[in-house]
């Protein structure tokens, strides 16, 4: 994976478990990526969106409370920004909706997530 195909694209990270969000952020820095959040909720995410640049986002999609990511990759799709769910449960865990949405599991390691984020951007 070509590190400079990765160099400072600003990717919304939306993950409630801190620890998980802080080793996602400390990957996202090894692979060149700037982090935009992480946002630990849905509000968060959108008020995010609002004023900040995001050219790519892993959203988890189960957060804390019952909330779900799919408001957020509702608004990420009406700007068309690409997103990547990030979860768990893999594919079977994702509204159907969203089929055709990329999903990694987690968990997953930096090359996982490397080509992962190459393979949203095309």
């Amino acid at each position: 994976m070509s590190g400079c195909r990765l160099k400072g694209l600003r990717l919304l990270v939306v993950e409630d478990e801190a620890l998980v969000a802080m080793l996602l952020e400390d990957t996202l820095r090894a692979l060149g990526c700037r982090c935009v959040g992480p946002a630990g909720n849905v509000a968060q995410a959108l008020a995010l969106l609002e004023r900040e640049t995001v050219d790519l986002a892993l959203l988890d999609v189960n957060l804390g409370g019952g909330e779900r990511s799919y408001p957020v990759a509702d608004a990420l799709a009406a700007r068309s920004i690409r997103f990547i769910f990030v979860t768990g449960y893999g594919a079977s865990g994702v509204d159907r909706r969203y089929a055709p949405v990329r999903v990694l599991q987690k968990p997953f390691d930096e090359h996982e997530l490397a080509q992962a984020i190459a393979a949203g951007l095309d």
